[in-house]
């Protein structure tokens, strides 16, 4: 028999970088390794980072005497490129460069492919990706708006929301492919994505102002309210970015994202703190709505995961709502470390072709 498969994964975060070592399905171990301010502070650029984060990960994984010849493939978490399908993919001279670019977006996960890709050409096995942030699977429908100047383009969080679209399959004993779900990601921003047969349709994300709010972002607010307050000269145009991205919804309205602080508040009688949680959980439901409609009304499941999905409060509001649409299923944190090793593992094993990227916006 042969051995198991060593996968090393590497998602690279603003204050961190995670990193794990799976053996086949099993993760052995994953670490969390902090960068502080100061330590990325010296660097001009996120490409810049790249050989401090390499060698913080190698110090890492020396620490648990990992054998990094063993391993079989490196995938990483992945930002900062153009448009495409989701699926597996392995690093090439393109994407590496863009990686280093950051051509679709500036974040730490743009190392992603880099870092990967380093390791594999130092130790040999194979680099991937896999669901990149840029994954953009739209209907044509879903792109349009009211206004020619702006096109809606597919944001929210692929590799945690397909990862656990998987696992719902294959419980119920179906391929991904196979199902229709509305999945909800629920952290301090929030995606609501209809997956048809494999390919995220629609989604609602909040990280540049659509549907609900979210413990760090506004939502969607009325556009002509909006547009009055852009010029009202009460903010500047960062501001306002800021308000809607990073400091607006829970953070705006009580001072908080911590949701455990949140419930707090409640249990102890703050009236306005339940008002703005049951708010979230109204617009959440709204969302799931929507994309059930953009499923024709058939949809085997709605999947719950994220960081809130934790708060149970939160899940039974929203369970009792949208229960009427299809059976509520709850996979609370996040599966994004194993979603990187089962994406390489299932090329590994020959079950998937990995894609080429083309850099095709």
């Amino acid at each position: 028999m042969r051995d198991s498969f060593q996968i090393i994964t590497i998602n690279p975060g603003s204050t961190s970088t995670k990193v794990a070592v799976f053996d086949d399905e099993k993760m052995r171990f994953s670490v969390n390794i902090v960068h502080s301010a100061q330590e990325l502070g010296r660097f001009p650029e996120i490409v810049d980072q790249l050989a401090y984060r390499r060698e913080t990960i190698l110090n890492a994984l020396n620490e648990k005497e990992v054998k990094m010849e063993r391993t079989s493939a490196f995938s990483g978490r992945c930002t900062g490129l153009l448009p495409m399908e989701g699926g597996v993919y392995e690093v090439n001279d393109l994407m590496y460069l863009h990686g280093s670019m950051g051509i679709g977006s500036r974040h730490p996960g743009n190392l992603g492919p880099m870092l990967v890709r380093d390791f594999a050409r130092q130790y040999g096995g194979r680099s991937f990706v896999v669901n990149p942030s840029s994954v953009d699977e739209f209907r044509p429908e879903a792109r349009l708006t009211g206004l020619k100047e702006i096109v809606r383009v597919s944001r929210g969080h692929p590799l945690n929301q397909k990862e656990v679209a998987r696992r719902y399959a294959a419980q119920i004993g179906k391929h991904y492919e196979e199902i229709n779900v509305v999945v909800v990601h629920m952290g301090g921003g929030i995606s609501v994505t209809a997956h048809e047969r494999g390919r995220m349709v629609d989604t609602v994300d909040s990280t540049r102002g659509e549907g609900r709010m979210a413990p760090t972002r506004t939502g969607n607010l009325p556009a002509a309210s909006l547009v009055e307050l852009c010029f009202s000269g009460k903010y500047t145009k960062d501001e306002l970015l800021d308000k809607i991205m990073k400091t607006g919804g829970w953070t705006d309205l009580l001072g908080t994202a911590d949701a455990i602080e949140v419930e707090r508040r409640i249990t102890e009688g703050d009236e306005y703190a339940k008002l703005v949680y049951e708010t979230t959980a109204y617009q959440i439901t709204k969302d799931i709505g929507a994309c059930a409609a953009a499923l024709s009304g058939k949809v085997d499941a709605v999947l719950l995961t994220g960081g809130l999905a934790h708060a149970q409060r939160l899940v039974e509001l929203i369970t009792e709502r949208v229960s009427f649409l299809a059976p509520v299923h709850v996979f609370p944190g996040e599966y994004e470390m194993g979603g990187l090793a089962m994406g390489a593992l299932r090329v590994l094993r020959g079950e998937e072709k990995p894609k080429d990227y083309k850099g095709i916006a």
